[in-house]
């Protein structure tokens, strides 16, 4: 039935070879698999077996998920109307059962020559991604072309996997971009996974192979519940993440240090997953366990541009914050960071908008927010990074927290401006630097945001982690306090 030869001949696995390598073994119920393409009117054959796409159900780690996933030897995967209702029926289905859906791309977009009932076919499945977002988990793989509407799809679902050598992800094709641009670009140069994972941010998830693709996916869906009602699975607790080094972070602003180790030492040994690990680097994101409890993490990253938040970082971020508030994750996160990034080409870019989505995604979340400033929190960043004024459920600071406007030169620069300018340039030069230390010695520290009770606690690096555990375990069944009846808020997208 399967043409799984003509697939093997192109070095890719064929569709339904996909689903038993994402399912548990022998748990694959196909449905549709009587499904003929009615539509089809371009060369006479109307049988076009199963439309082009294998359904149905299965079990990942025993629990169940609905699958779809494309046949590129089948009409080159393309969407018809059948073909669309078989997908919209499947994330339906799983809805209504209350489970995950996973679907596998491989499509070279809607079928020209049934014109408008393919359209017909990409709009009922577009439909059902969207009125299935937040109420369960919609994870995409795109393992070949994913052209047109089959990138749509992609798009509104959670997390996007994509392996190195296989994964064409765009809008429309090379050929079109050539005859607009008059340059010629490669397949991967367009949209392959490298530019989807680093520049585009369309990608969560890069693989050198597809085996490590499935591999992926079914690691990600440990971590997540199976719809909105539930709570994430706990897994088995394994051996405690050694304490966090005295001198991991340090004090002086000018040194970088790597914001991975910081959550790696409080999360349970080896579960941090990062999402988007190559795109919007100045953030850090993914998700983790606490003593087997999963947890977001969102955490400025020092390592680029000092932990300045781009557009890019703001938005890589606010989308794990609204992600985990859907799906009642709680949000842990880790301040380090100067401020929002200053220039002309990201206020051009949007850095208004774009940073305004972080502040809308964590004063919206209702999932328990703990927030840990280990270093620098400054200006507009200190608020937007899930501040105690956007109702953070516990807010504290280490030794090395630096909480103020903006950092000592240019708070200096600013409040002695006249008096500096009036003197001489031995005098100036002298009187900045005591004015800059004197600033630093009053207010580059946590102390008044500990007396006005904006932080819960000033902790030691050991203190981490058992006080995190201990918060979740009281918080972690929280009730919302804050709730203005309306329709929904308006993100700034």
């Amino acid at each position: 039935m399967y043409n799984v030869d003509l697939q093997h001949s192109k070095k890719k696995y064929h569709a339904i070879e996909r689903i038993r390598l994402l399912l548990d073994q022998g748990s694959f119920r196909e449905t549709g698999a009587q499904v003929w393409n009615y539509a089809h009117q371009g060369d006479g054959n109307r049988a076009v077996p199963y439309d082009g796409v294998i359904t149905g159900y299965g079990t990942v780690h025993g629990k169940p998920v609905y699958v779809f996933s494309q046949d590129f030897t089948v009409k080159a995967g393309t969407i018809g109307r059948a073909h669309g209702e078989q997908i919209a029926q499947t994330i339906e289905r799983a809805v209504r059962d209350r489970c995950p859906v996973i679907g596998i791309y491989d499509s070279g977009g809607a079928r020209i020559e049934e014109s408008i009932n393919a359209l017909a076919g990409c709009a009922d499945m577009l439909h059902w991604n969207t009125l299935a977002s937040g109420s369960v988990p919609q994870i995409s793989v795109v393992l070949g072309p994913c052209a047109g509407a089959a990138s749509y799809s992609t798009a509104l679902s959670d997390f996007v996997f994509m392996v190195e050598s296989v994964s064409y992800m765009y809008v429309t094709g090379p050929d079109v971009v050539k005859s607009v641009s008059g340059s010629v670009l490669t397949h991967k140069e367009l949209g392959g996974a490298k530019v989807h994972s680093e520049l585009s941010g369309s990608a969560h998830f890069c693989y050198r192979n597809e085996k490590l693709c499935f591999a992926g996916v079914r690691r990600l869906l440990s971590y997540l519940p199976a719809s909105c009602d539930e709570l994430p699975p706990v897994a088995d607790a394994p051996q405690l993440a050694p304490a966090l080094p005295q001198d991991l972070i340090p004090r002086q602003a000018q040194r970088v240090y790597d914001v991975r180790q910081v959550l790696e030492s409080v999360l349970d040994d080896g579960s941090f997953m990062e999402v988007s690990a190559s795109f919007g680097r100045a953030m850090v994101v993914g998700l983790g366990r606490m003593q087997g409890k999963t947890v977001g993490l969102i955490a400025n990253q020092p390592l680029y541009n000092c932990g300045s938040i781009d557009c890019d970082a703001s938005d890589k971020a606010a989308r794990m914050v609204r992600f985990c508030d859907a799906f009642r994750i709680p949000l842990i996160t880790f301040v380090d960071t100067p401020g929002y990034m200053p220039g002309a080409d990201q206020e051009h870019s949007g850095i208004i908008r774009h940073g305004a989505k972080l502040l809308h995604a964590y004063s919206e979340a209702t999932v328990p927010k703990i927030t840990v400033v280990l270093r620098k929190a400054y200006g507009g960043a200190y608020i937007a990074m899930c501040s105690k004024h956007l109702k953070a459920d516990r807010y504290y600071v280490l030794p090395t927290a630096e909480l103020a406007v903006m950092g000592a030169e240019g708070a200096v620069g600013i409040i002695h401006k006249k008096k500096l300018a009036a003197m001489e340039q031995e005098e100036r030069q002298g009187y900045f630097d005591q004015q800059v230390a004197l600033y630093q010695r009053e207010y580059m520290n946590a102390d008044i945001a500990l007396h006005e009770g904006f932080a819960d606690a000033m902790l030691q690096p050991e203190q981490l982690r058992s006080r995190l555990i201990d918060d979740l375990r009281i918080i972690g069944g929280k009730r919302s306090l804050y709730r203005i009846e309306k329709r929904h808020g308006n993100i700034p997208l």
